[in-house]
């Protein structure tokens, strides 16, 4: 059982640091992390990798929810 962190800003021009320093203190053993708008699941490349590596039982932490999904049922 893993312990994955995923952080998403939307452009190129903001930071990821402060969703990284949450997720480290989390505990997140990978984090995957990328600069792309949420409004399309296609081209999330790290998405799509850490979607590819998931296991059952294996833990996804995020800092806000709309940084994986733009709603719940997404």
């Amino acid at each position: 059982m893993a312990i994955y962190g995923y952080a998403r800003v939307s452009t190129n021009k903001q930071e990821l640091k402060t969703q990284l320093e949450k997720l480290e203190r989390a505990e997140c053993k990978v984090i995957y992390k990328e600069k792309m708008t949420g409004t399309k699941r296609s081209n999330r490349v790290e998405l799509d990798k850490m979607m590819d590596v998931l296991q059952a039982g294996d833990t996804v932490k995020i800092t806000k929810i709309d940084r994986l999904a733009r709603s719940i049922p997404d």
